[in-house]
């Protein structure tokens, strides 16, 4: 059978808009002379080849093997997003006297990326009541106003983390809050791939991915759902390549046709790949979005008609086979290929590409997650690798793409809301005594319990809880009802800025991952754990300079709310005790405990599955029966437009991130993979606009139910009709979106919006 690309990029050619024909290639190293060779390359260069993971995704690179070296020891293995993401952690300092000079008014008109550019935070300032500008405080005030902050019920005390940190300051974190009585340990997974951990530990009894990078290298095909990966991951572009030219197949499924899918030219192979490109997409499926479960389900019903199912695989290895199999077989065609708006054909060709495969891997990222049936999602994938065998075995299996560098060693120690029992007993056991078992709040808990005003204290260990959430006029004015809160950054960003409380709001410096004093370690999304050197900042001799190191931070107040306890808090400041710590209480975190006297980095025990055996009470797989999902859209009226709208359409919004942008910090501005040369850009189906009567580059306004954006300009793209895209954090402030009350994740995917002139 000849591959296949879906029909629907013939309008590719018909576009006004310029676009790379590919992703990757000359420009990439473009990007790598211009960032190399100047001034500052040098140290860019050093930071580059320091022993210490990547700061952007959790694929993952650098650690004791080299700078630009992945677990299984392979060169060049540094992309633009790394770069990115060190170049700005090298900027100089924000002057001293910065704070003084700007009103918080006039910081509030910054962008996310005037924002980050101001400069590395070096020294703590406080916004306090009734003042219009923070100030510079010392240390030893720091840390009274902190004590004080927490010295409140445990239930009104909150954290919030991103994937920044390190593995030993997000288990002081957990440690710290935990041991106060609070589980409110919301974190930036709650808003992505929350759907991922709660289903894949309903599923398989392990809520992370299943697939090493040496099982990639064994796959014959990868089906890739709902991922941006040449922009969000671009290492796992050279898997991709290295897959097709070993004749195997990928399946891609986005209502988006992202063209470094397609095509992209990896600078890893100069030779056979950079000039021309490599050919990524056997199969391109552009689903309605948020229909990705009808589409499984679709696939599913071809393998069933084609006698593709493992039955032996089946009767041995899971549980509730029969009820899903009988859902499958029930369906009407019609109903499937309605919700899903994919021709029969379509899916019968992603069905045999995986059917007949050996070894299949499933790989997804928030296209998936983002949805208010996310958990249905992910329920659907699975169900399709267990219906095929393609779990248990090298080469095969569930591969969640995990977004920031260390998101997931921050699950892994602890801070989560859903902790598990054996873990909840062993720390219990540490602190000898009992904790309470009360859930916590997620990140939209959270917010709405602050809008509530029953929350007190919120410490922020990195992120940017503000910019982060649907509906930022909710999350600003819930933040505002907070009593303090205390964020712990590198650098300036939107929720500084926005995300004030009612009476302190603090921004306390720390060092950058390769700036620390001692060593860290990291998890990477396919489980692997890196351990990080030792470094410096180059900040450190700059006069007024007064960074400290999270573990350093997070030891101190808690030895300072703690100082007559069951262990010796300060002596947590130094991060191979903590490590010792971690190797006693987190399952299969064992050798973290060994890994000073070894420099031995490893794959965490019981995660990557090569026999069929699961850590759940049975030891089987559990299938679960998931619904079509009932995708409804308001009528143009429940928008209450202008009068005098001569144009209007109602459309689905996907938010999603530019290319130069990691998680809520933007690098450059606009798109160049697709042609959006500015934030305030709607990118739409050409056919989309001739049906409401616009034309590409015309000025539009956007609105969703919590409020509008104005003067957008639409860019015409490679789009599912009815579908739209526009960036986050920016567009958060027009729409408030339901969530998957299983695991609390805002439907950022499918976002009904009015776009009219």
């Amino acid at each position: 059978m000849a591959d296949s690309i879906s029909s629907e990029t013939a309008i590719a050619n018909s576009l006004g808009s310029p676009k790379p024909e590919m992703g990757g290639g000359l420009p990439v190293i473009g990007y790598w002379a211009e960032k190399t060779l100047d001034l500052k390359g040098g140290l860019l260069w050093k930071t580059l080849l320091h022993k210490s993971a990547c700061l952007s995704c959790a694929w993952g690179t650098g650690g004791q093997k080299g700078g630009f070296q992945n677990e299984d020891e392979e060169n060049l293995q540094r992309c633009a997003k790394s770069v990115e993401a060190i170049a700005s952690e090298l900027m100089e300092a924000i002057p001293p006297h910065f704070f003084e000079k700007f009103t918080l008014a006039e910081l509030q008109n910054l962008n996310s990326m005037e924002a980050d550019r101001l400069g590395r935070l070096s020294f703590p300032v406080i916004k306090r009541a009734h003042r219009d500008r923070y100030e510079r405080i010392a240390w030893d005030e720091v840390y009274e106003i902190v004590v004080r902050a927490f010295q409140k019920s445990p239930e009104r005390l909150a954290s919030y983390s991103s994937g920044r940190s390190s593995n030993e300051a997000a288990y002081l974190l957990q440690l710290l809050m935990r041991s106060l009585g609070s589980n409110n340990l919301a974190d930036c997974s709650d808003l992505c791939h929350a759907p991922s951990t709660v289903g894949l530990n309903q599923v398989f009894g392990s809520g992370t991915s299943m697939v090493s990078l040496a099982d990639l290298k064994q796959s014959d095909c990868i089906v890739l759902i709902g991922s941006n990966a040449p922009a969000n991951h671009p290492r796992l572009m050279n898997e991709l390549i290295k897959l097709r030219d070993r004749g195997g197949k990928i399946v891609i499924v986005n209502p988006l046709i992202e063209i470094g899918l397609v095509k992209f030219a990896s600078p890893a192979y100069p030779i056979k790949s950079l000039l021309k490109g490599s050919d990524i997409a056997s199969h391109y499926i552009q689903p309605i979005s948020g229909s990705d479960t009808a589409v499984f389900l679709g696939i599913q019903k071809v393998l069933l008609e084609n006698n593709w199912i493992d039955y032996d695989f089946l009767r041995q290895y899971t549980e509730q086979w029969e009820e899903v199999i009988e859902q499958v077989r029930s369906l009407a065609w019609e109903d499937i290929i309605r919700t899903c708006g994919v021709s029969r054909e379509e899916l019968e060709i992603a069905a045999e590409m995986i059917g007949t495969s050996q070894r299949v891997v499933f790989a997804w990222a928030m296209g998936i997650t983002q949805h208010s049936n996310a958990v249905d999602n992910i329920f659907s994938i699975a169900n399709t690798a267990l219906l095929t065998g393609n779990v248990g075995k090298e080469g095969a299996g569930t591969m969640p793409i995990r977004g920031h560098s260390n998101v997931q060693g921050f699950g892994s120690m602890g801070v989560t809301i859903r902790l598990k029992e054996e873990i909840m007993q062993a720390l219990e056991k540490l602190l000898q005594r009992s904790l309470s078992r009360k859930l916590g709040y997620d990140t939209r808990a959270l917010i709405e319990a602050s809008d509530r005003s029953e929350i007190d204290t919120l410490l922020c260990l990195g992120g940017n809880i503000y910019a982060a959430n649907p509906n930022l006029t909710q999350a600003q004015r819930a933040l505002g009802k907070i009593e303090t809160i205390i964020y712990i950054s590198t650098k300036p960003n939107l929720g500084h800025f926005h995300g004030l409380a009612h009476k302190d709001t603090l921004i306390l410096p720390v060092f950058a991952r390769f700036e620390n004093p001692h060593k860290t370690t990291t998890e990477s999304g396919n489980n692997f754990v890196r351990l990080n050197d030792e470094g410096t900042s180059h900040l450190s001799q700059k006069e007024g300079s007064e960074l400290i190191s999270e573990v350093e931070l997070l030891a101190e107040l808690a030895d300072r709310l703690h100082s007559n306890d069951a262990i010796n808090w300060r002596s947590l400041q130094d991060p191979q005790y903590v490590r010792q710590l971690i190797a006693q209480t987190i399952p299969n975190y064992e050798k973290i405990g060994e890994i000073d006297a070894t420099n031995q980095e490893f794959t965490i025990s019981d995660r990557i599955f090569h026999t069929p055996k699961f850590p759940t009470p049975s030891g089987k797989a559990k299938m679960f029966v998931t619904p079509l999902p009932q995708l409804e859209l308001p009528d143009i009226a429940s928008f209450d437009l202008p009068a005098d709208t001569a144009q209007a359409i109602v459309l689905v919004l996907g938010t999603g991130r530019s290319y130069s942008q990691h998680n809520t910090v933007v690098y450059k501005d606009g798109d160049y993979y697709r042609g959006m040369p500015h934030r305030n850009c709607i990118l739409m189906n050409p056919m989309d606009g001739d049906r409401a009567g616009f034309q590409e580059h015309q000025r539009v306004t956007v609105k969703g139910n919590a409020g509008k954006m104005e003067q957008v300009e639409i860019i015409y793209g490679q789009i599912r009709e009815g579908s739209a895209l526009m960036f986050y954090p920016e567009v958060n402030t027009i729409f408030s979106v339901p969530i998957d009350e299983r695991c609390g994740t805002p439907a950022f995917k499918r976002v009904p919006v009015a776009v009219y002139s």
